[in-house]
């Protein structure tokens, strides 16, 4: 964890088993040391919360900053490249 982000949020990861996009997000967050919750789809009760929140949305990874859906890996990375993720992620 070379550049920690202090993180007063909830961070959710909605993810499933062999989804390579779902490792980088988790990894991109990981290397920010991050914490977050991973909700696997494969299991019936996150599969049914991810319908209920997402209910027009069929890819993962979904990630939500204290309920605030901010989109897949591809928002996410664009929100670091951008030097915005931080700002998300503080809340500042």
């Amino acid at each position: 964890m070379a550049n920690s982000v202090s993180v007063g949020k909830k961070i959710e990861v909605f993810s499933g088993p062999q989804c390579s996009y779902c490792r980088q997000a988790k990894a991109l967050l990981d290397e920010m040391g991050v914490n977050y919750t991973e909700l696997d789809i494969s299991t019936e009760h996150h599969r049914n919360e991810f319908v209920n929140r997402l209910p027009r949305t069929r890819s993962i990874p979904q990630i939500f900053v204290d309920n605030q859906h901010i989109g897949g890996f591809e928002d996410l990375q664009s929100l670091k490249e951008k030097g915005q993720l931080e700002i998300v992620l503080k809340g500042v």
